[in-house]
């Protein structure tokens, strides 16, 4: 009954979300108080019982209920139990409840927490986020049923993909899926405060947490599945231009622009027309995104393949969401007023550049990620790869970086290029002392990675600009959000470029007792064993490494098979150091005792998650800082 239990709170949620958008409509075409009053209510149980439905389908994996179609396909009585867990989202119906489930929620935190918004604004939100859920649900219930009973029930289950057999699958899809979520609801706010032609710093304060949250866990998302792929596919690198990255990648670019944008409406009163349509921007990212993961037009190890049928679905939604929300926006954008005047050299301009540079970048992809579908569709293949990407949007993101650095050094509505040319004197000598060093000592390397390393030197030193010459007991905390999070970009930056040039790879067929050279470490191999694992076999690799004479380290890569389903993979052993990582794949036998060995140095390349996580420990700061003092704003209001 479980699974009965778990389809009858999806259908109970699917009516009351169909009822918040009624009740939405009529309120705002009708005037109708009592149901504008009732929008709230109806919004939060919808939540309520989202949560129930995917807690339940929760309950069905870690049982391994194999009446259940969904777990059958997806589960297996042996696999650990964290991975019974997180499978419930490693499949396609189950993420797409998972989704469902925190869009319903989302709308419950809007209607519980939300009150400095108009009221008919509000309603115009609420029911936009009713809009946006009535589709998805209808998909869930008419498509890809999650509950649906498999009789006979099987004597075992086909097991997870062993590539998502991994503890990247229980933090990764969610937090992309709160990422998600958060700019459905930005888009929600949009379509309300053009539906009652509600454009200003009000609307911009009510949306700017969901952006800056849905951001953070983008962020967060992004960088945990970089290295998830990258010690998990054993393929040596960390962004590969996937179609399914760059489907991540884009509604990151949309929701960057859209944070800058939002902040210089609630702070500024400016760019009103520009941060609607940036919402827009936003959320149909994040439905293409959709659409290529889900439609079965993509071939990717990321790629939940489906039937066309479903893509059909999808498609669907796509164009009547964002066909509407543009349509809207052509009607009623000309009732937003423009907001207040800036000059070009201004902190305002700055943001604008930025944010343009970001659209392009954004397009760039989106034409590299989309035209190999297009061609194929016609009867040809062309392959777009990361020669493309790298030559193209590489040097756009260098640009784009130089003036996110230049950004804070300036003043707000207007300012000198002769002030700001005395602010710049210290990360541009940063910068200059780091492309001497790499002319005049490194051997040469090519001229992206050195720019990048030149330009992070410039950026770490420019983003602690802001705390220049402050009171850092009274800075506010939003302000050290930007710093971490500009100085965060500087390190991943610094990463991607050490990384990029200084990379050493050994590749050899080795006997056992050989060793082998590969940057600054000695690895010997010593042999390969077979191994058992909780519901795989491996063969299992040993080798040492040793660093100048030091202790040695025993690293054990592993090429490991899963029964259940057949599936091969490679499990890399990495042994990390302050200066890089060594990274390590055992490959094939060639049946006279040789083993494959590929080996790597990757100088500082762990700087390029870590700072990720500086940018989004920046993002949470900004966050924390803002809710704080919105919250002693109004407490000020209040016994004023």
């Amino acid at each position: 009954m479980i699974a009965e239990a778990g389809l009858a709170a999806l259908w109970l949620a699917a009516a009351l979300c169909g009822l918040q958008l009624w009740f939405g409509v009529a309120a705002i075409r009708n005037g109708r108080d009592d149901l504008g009053a009732a929008i709230r209510p109806v919004a939060i149980i919808q939540g309520l019982l989202a949560m129930i439905a995917f807690g339940l389908l929760v309950w069905l994996f870690l049982r391994t209920d194999l009446s259940v179609e969904l777990v059958a396909r997806n589960s297996h009585a042996a696999k650990p139990m964290l991975y019974k867990f997180a499978g419930t989202w490693g499949n396609h119906e189950g993420s797409m409840l998972l989704w469902v489930m925190i869009l319903a929620v989302a709308g419950a935190l809007v209607a519980i927490f939300e009150r400095r918004l108009r009221k008919d604004t509000l309603i115009a939100t609420l029911a936009a986020q009713a809009a946006i859920g009535i589709g998805f649900y209808a998909f869930l219930l008419f498509s890809s049923n999650p509950f649906a009973r498999l009789s006979p029930a099987p004597a075992e289950g086909q097991g997870l993909n062993p590539l998502l057999q991994d503890p990247g699958l229980a933090f990764h899809p969610p937090t992309l899926y709160f990422g998600y979520a958060g700019l459905s609801v930005a888009f929600s706010f949009a379509v309300g405060a053009l539906i009652t032609r509600d454009v200003g710093t009000v609307f911009a304060r009510a949306m700017r947490p969901w952006v800056l949250g849905s951001w953070i866990f983008l962020t967060l998302g992004i960088t945990a599945g970089s290295y998830w792929a990258y010690y998990e596919l054993g393929w040596g690198g960390w962004w590969f231009w996937d179609p399914v990255e760059n489907a991540s990648l884009m509604p990151w670019l949309a929701a960057t622009a859209l944070l800058h944008s939002v902040t210089v409406l609630a702070t500024r009163d400016s760019l009103r027309a520009w941060t609607i349509m940036l919402a827009v921007i936003a959320f149909s990212m994040s439905m293409v995104g959709t659409f290529l993961v889900r439609s079965g037009i993509l071939t990717s190890v990321h790629a939940f393949a489906v039937d066309p049928q479903r893509g059909t679905f999808i498609l669907g939604l796509l164009i009547l969401y964002i066909g509407g929300a543009l349509a809207l926006f052509a009607l009623r954008i000309g009732t937003v007023r423009e907001g207040k005047q800036f000059q070009l050299i201004s902190r305002e301009g700055a943001l604008v550049a930025n944010n343009l540079l970001l659209i392009v970048i954004l397009c760039i992809v989106l034409l590299g990620t989309l035209y190999p579908l297009v061609t194929e569709a016609l009867g040809y293949s062309v392959s777009v790869g990361p020669p493309y990407f790298n030559t193209v949007a590489g040097p756009l993101a260098l640009i784009l970086i130089t003036i996110m650095a230049l950004g804070p050094l300036m003043r707000w509505r207007r300012d000198k290029w002769r002030n700001l040319v005395s602010r710049i004197s210290l990360p541009v000598l940063a910068a200059a002392l780091a492309l001497a060093a790499l002319v005049f000592i490194v051997s040469p390397i090519g001229i992206l990675p050195m720019l990048g390393l030149v330009l992070a030197s410039g950026v770490a030193i420019a983003s602690f600009a802001p705390l220049w010459k402050r009171n850092l007991r009274r800075t506010p905390m939003f302000t050290f959000g930007m710093v971490f999070a500009h100085f965060g970009i500087a390190v991943a930056l610094a990463g991607m470029a050490f990384e990029s040039a200084f990379t050493e790879e050994v590749l050899v067929a080795s006997l056992p007792g050989e060793t082998h050279a590969v940057g600054p470490y000695e690895v010997t191999f010593n042999g390969a064993e077979p191994i058992a694992g909780p519901n795989w076999t491996a063969i299992e690799g040993r080798l040492t490494a040793s660093r100048g004479g030091g202790t040695p380290v025993v690293l054990q890569p592993q090429a490991r098979m899963f029964s259940s389903p057949e599936t091969e993979t490679s499990e890399a052993a990495i042994l990390t150091s302050w200066n890089g990582q060594l990274y390590t794949v055992l490959g094939n036998s060639d049946g006279d005792g040789r083993w494959q060995l590929r080996l790597w140095f990757k100088p500082f390349v762990t700087l390029i998650w870590l700072g990720g996580m500086l940018i989004a420990l920046g993002g949470l700061l900004a966050m924390v800082g803002r809710v704080r003092r919105e919250r002693r704003t109004m407490e000020r209001e209040l016994y004023a």
